[in-house]
């Protein structure tokens, strides 16, 4: 009876794997199924399901309500997503007067280039931003989508325009001004980052730009606390340094060039010492690792108590719109793909931005999954 016993036990095991693999198979092919087609499909009970579920999830082959998979889980990218109006002059700029020029528009926004580099380079990317419910909107939006970005978890607001950033450039493609229209993203507010928490908890990273609310910015602070979750946060500007919280716990890392971090040390920096000595304040206030881009002179870093400075390559530049959102898509790239210390991450993020300074597009459209992996330390 016991010879009996251990055989229908084992062969119970058996078809109770068998289920739950079933289980899986069609998850896996059909991510958004529900719980009663899959009992329907596989003759089970409900709760039979929610059980392989369930087990499938403590051997963390799925993660989460939302059936993400580990392979697949994306880094989130929170903030500006808009359209960019170049203008580019003829010229030498004369105030005062009309000024001829050149214009290409293109689809921008921080935590957007951001996003659409992650997923040319083959990392999942995911886009949470505020656009309005006129073309522009839709546009860019459905041009997210054809690049591989995930943009369900995005809020359109009707009755609004959509956000756009409109930047003057010389004849030789640096910026003279930059004019951002970005006041949908108030609406990423504490109580809407809330109601993605479902979209969110799969993330691999999150990357927020400082378009966000200071709220916004330190609620995703204490989630990265409690949650033991990389944060990186990402300024846009120096008028929008308020928004960087003074207590910085929780903040894996932060990106910013020169005049953003004059701007929150309230001093000028023109040192190495002097650039080195801030990054070391930022870090006394909780922000485990900094980096400092200094355009065409490269970048400055901390890598724990360790400093590095890097030179920039030398290129001709066609443009330098979007090169700084590069630099930081690279270095989130080489966090989540390899853990690559901060050396080799910003290695990988200056050659980034050096493709990107030769194109004229926002993002640079010749990006592979291959473009960063041949690059080592």
């Amino acid at each position: 009876m016991f010879v009996m016993f251990s055989l229908n036990y084992s062969f119970g095991r058996l078809v109770t794997e068998s289920k739950k693999e079933q289980v899986y198979q069609i998850i896996h092919a059909q991510p958004f199924v529900s719980q009663q087609e899959l009992a329907e499909r596989l003759q089970l009970s409900r709760s039979a399901v929610a059980g392989h579920i369930a087990s499938l999830i403590r051997e963390k082959r799925l993660l989460g309500r939302a059936y993400v998979f580990p392979q697949s889980r994306p880094v989130v990218c929170i903030g500006g997503a808009n359209i960019d109006r170049k203008v580019r002059t003829l010229g030498a700029l004369q105030m005062g007067t009309s000024n001829p020029v050149s214009q290409h528009e293109s689809f921008g926004g921080v935590a957007r280039n951001i996003a659409e580099n992650l997923a040319r380079l083959g990392l999942p990317s995911s886009l949470i931003c505020a656009t309005g419910d006129d073309a522009a909107g839709a546009d860019l939006l459905r041009q997210a989508r054809a690049a591989g970005i995930d943009t369900s978890a995005c809020l359109t607001l009707a009755g609004q325009g959509s956000g756009s950033y409109t930047a003057v450039l010389d004849a030789d493609g640096d910026m003279l001004l930059a004019l951002a229209h970005m006041q949908l993203c108030e609406q990423l507010d504490v109580a809407f980052l809330s109601s993605r928490q479902t979209q969110r908890s799969a993330a691999l990273m999150t990357v927020a730009d400082l378009n966000l609310p200071k709220s916004s910015i330190e609620y995703l602070q204490a989630e990265a606390i409690r949650c033991e979750h990389a944060l990186i946060l990402v300024a846009v500007s120096q008028p929008k340094m308020n928004r960087l919280p003074a207590n910085l716990q929780g903040v894996r890392l932060l990106m910013l060039n020169r005049a953003e971090l004059e701007t929150r040390t309230v001093q000028a920096l023109i040192t190495e010492d002097e650039i080195r000595h801030a990054c070391r304040l930022l870090q006394a206030q909780g922000a485990q690792d900094v980096m400092v881009t200094l355009g065409a002179a490269g970048v400055m870093l901390t890598d724990g108590p360790a400093w590095h400075q890097l030179a920039a390559p030398v290129v001709a530049v066609q443009d330098v719109t979007g090169a700084g959102d590069a630099f930081a898509a690279a270095v989130c790239w080489s966090l989540c793909q390899d853990n690559a210390d901060m050396l080799t991450a910003a290695q990988r993020g200056l050659h980034l931005a050096a493709l990107t300074l030769q194109s004229a597009a926002t993002v640079c459209p010749d990006l592979t999954p291959d473009t960063l992996t041949h690059l080592t330390e």
